[in-house]
């Protein structure tokens, strides 16, 4: 088991609205370490707003592996069928365990698609920015009537124009 040093003390003070995104870095931070380590995995960078998971799963075939997308996390499910054949190995060295990946994503990140090739499953991911969450310039009015004004009263005005 492993501990985590990291404060978020001082981040604290300086945010607001990262109450829930702080607590799942911590969680993430405190997860036991072999929970998520097989099988092994690339995260790749292509640009600015796309990614792809890779996934090392040779010995598995595309009806063994479910891809599912909930509430922000990726889980990644392999299930590996019981071979039909009798087969006796001298040495079985491919990992073909059940597993469970779970990477969790920004709530901008959409899955694109999947493909399987080689032994490696790839899932693309784009971060998909909404013009809301986008830099804009404010411009600087006389008055902050949107925040300091009562909402009875902000009806009131939108039914009197």
């Amino acid at each position: 088991m492993r501990t985590t040093n990291v404060s978020f003390g001082p981040i604290w003070p300086q945010t607001i609205g990262f109450e829930s995104m702080l607590r799942e870095i911590d969680e993430m931070l405190t997860a036991p370490l072999n929970s998520q380590s097989f099988p092994p995995h690339n995260i790749i960078k292509v640009d600015e707003y796309q990614y792809i998971v890779e996934l090392a799963i040779a010995g598995f075939n595309k009806k063994e592996v479910t891809i599912t997308l909930k509430d922000g996390l990726l889980e990644i499910k392999g299930q590996k069928n019981p071979d039909d054949t009798e087969v006796e190995y001298l040495h079985k060295g491919i990992g073909t365990r059940s597993f469970i990946k779970t990477i969790k994503l920004a709530d901008t990140v959409e899955v694109r698609g999947a493909d399987f090739k080689d032994g490696i499953l790839r899932v693309g991911l784009e971060n998909v920015i909404p013009e809301s969450k986008k830099p804009r310039q404010i411009e600087i009015g006389d008055e902050l009537a949107l925040v300091t004004k009562p909402k009875e009263l902000l009806v009131e005005e939108k039914e009197a124009a």
